[in-house]
């Protein structure tokens, strides 16, 4: 697993920070506020949820763009996850005010990013700022970022209720895979730590090691 890591190691096609990829995440990033705002403020639900249509439209073309364009940064690999936990975190909590979502929806999500948190100091000492993407956290992702829309949505009443249970059902998903995908990324981080030293005990001509990978 170690060989695997350190051969997918991230690489780079620009250093640039104003790409179009990083431009999305920034814009994606300035709607969190605007979300917070619109959900516990004016209780403006339907343009709540066009705020996060369009942030999950941003967060679908930015690593197109990226890939397509060879537009890949550092600062791109970095600003998505943040984008996305962050989306994640003011959507539970702005909804958790406004009664929409239990509390233990919240405690549960916020619990597997501690979790996860507490790993960085033993990954960073070792060259790693993240660990490789895995198909299960960008499904949890996915199945998160599309769950609390259409639970939202459904919370308007109306011809809306399915929306409300096709929306719990993704969450419910979204959460179980969340916590499945902190666990495979936990077994990663112990092998890495009980395989490699930290760099401070490495000689300097082994220290430029591999490049910083990505998680999600």
């Amino acid at each position: 697993m170690t060989d695997e890591i350190e051969q997918t190691g991230a690489t780079y096609d620009t250093d640039a920070f104003w790409t179009v990829p990083n431009v999305l995440s920034v814009i994606r990033l300035l709607g969190v506020p605007l979300f917070i705002w619109l959900i516990v403020g004016p209780r403006a639900d339907v343009w709540a949820v066009v705020v996060l249509a369009i942030a999950g439209l941003t967060d679908l073309l930015d690593g197109k763009i990226a890939r397509r364009w060879h537009q890949v940064s550092r600062v791109g690999q970095m600003l998505d996850p943040i984008a996305d936990r962050l989306y994640i975190f003011a959507i539970v909590v702005a909804l958790l005010v406004r009664g929409v979502v239990p509390l233990w929806i919240v405690v549960a999500l916020a619990a597997r990013d501690l979790m996860l948190l507490c790993l960085v100091p033993s990954l960073h000492s070792r060259g790693f700022t993240s660990l490789p993407v895995h198909f299960v956290g960008k499904a949890a992702t996915f199945c998160l970022l599309y769950s609390f829309p259409l639970v939202l949505l459904g919370h308007m009443g109306g011809g809306w209720t399915i929306a409300r249970i096709i929306g719990w059902a993704f969450a419910l998903w979204g959460t179980g895979l969340y916590w499945w995908a902190g666990i495979l990324y936990v077994r990663q981080a112990i092998h890495l730590v009980q395989t490699l030293p930290p760099l401070s005990s490495q000689q300097p001509a082994s220290t430029s090691g591999s490049a910083p990978v990505h998680r999600k």
